[in-house]
């Protein structure tokens, strides 16, 4: 089940300080979507149910390095704790829409969102810290298109709207709601071996509208995710990670070329699927490569269950 963008506010704090001398990307350096929810069994949606399924996610992210357009580590001190949790419906249906099964859902997150760094002075480093337990922003998904070409080959492709209903204020050092719309087209494949091998990966595209209060709009941001392990039984075991890059720069009144960021990530990761029993998805990435934003650790607990 896709809600990754239920996740975005866990990666506001990878740049979100508007101080000078922070290296950052996108408003106030806040990728519109987080990175590292889809592993093993990406281009499988849950099956049509009378009442739909339920999935619950949490994820702890952690960073302590921040690095500019060049890859340098900056002198900062920096430092982010972010707890996720986020509860997901998805209803998957009986009606059928270019030859592929049709569903919807959306997403609800709430976060708890820790951050400070320092801020060169004439005196010193000034220290500023942020802290804040706020919903954020929920996940409209009003596509969903399932095709299963084989028992061994299955995609889906999916349309995703980022609604801003969350808790934003222009001002304050973490912030859970972005403050804009976002419109992400998706389309995710699995592929399994004879052997039981499984390839899966996803592709997204992330396009903002302008935050009014700010008139700042996001570049275009470009994502690819995978999974690449051995089904044994009901535990498929191996690596996943992500890259993510923008792609073109952002436009604000008085900003002179917006800095791309852009990140690869790469961990274990590891699925349990029995019939009878709600699926389990668990995984731990190292961040590495990046490019005006932060760098850091993330591990990420789901599991669902169909009615």
């Amino acid at each position: 089940m896709r809600h990754r963008h239920a996740w975005r506010a866990a990666a506001c704090a990878l740049l979100c300080m508007t101080a000078p001398g922070v290296a950052g990307a996108t408003e106030n350096g806040i990728p519109t979507t987080v990175n590292g929810f889809y592993d093993f069994g990406a281009g499988m949606s849950p099956p049509a149910t009378p009442f739909g399924t339920l999935s619950f996610r949490t994820s702890y992210n952690t960073a302590s390095v921040q690095k500019d357009q060049y890859g340098t580590k900056l002198d900062n001190d920096f430092s982010l704790r972010v707890h996720t949790v986020s509860a997901a419906y998805l209803r998957m249906t009986q009606t059928r829409l270019f030859g592929a099964s049709y569903g919807f859902g959306m997403v609800q997150p709430f976060f708890h969102m820790s951050a400070a760094f320092d801020v060169p002075t004439p005196g010193g480093p000034l220290r500023l810290k942020g802290e804040t337990f706020r919903i954020a922003d929920t996940l409209l998904l009003p596509l969903i298109l399932q095709w299963d070409a084989s028992p061994r080959l299955h995609f889906n492709a999916q349309f995703q709207v980022l609604a801003p209903t969350g808790d934003y204020h222009r001002k304050r050092l973490v912030d859970p709601g972005l403050n804009h719309w976002a419109f992400s087209p998706i389309f995710n494949f699995t592929y399994l071996t004879e052997g039981g091998f499984e390839v899966s990966s996803s592709f997204e595209v992330d396009i903002s509208t302008r935050n009014r209060a700010t008139r700042y709009r996001n570049g275009i941001e470009y994502r690819h995710e995978f999974a690449l392990g051995q089904h044994a039984g009901p535990w498929t075991l191996g690596v996943g990670g992500y890259y993510t890059r923008q792609f073109s720069d952002d436009v604000a009144p008085g900003l002179q070329g917006g800095k791309r960021s852009r990140v690869m990530a790469l961990g274990p990761a590891v699925s349990f699927y029995q019939p009878g029993l709600p699926p389990v998805w668990f995984h731990i990435y190292k961040e590495f490569g990046a490019r005006n934003r932060a760098e850091g650790y993330t591990a990420a607990l789901r599991l669902a269950a169909s009615f």
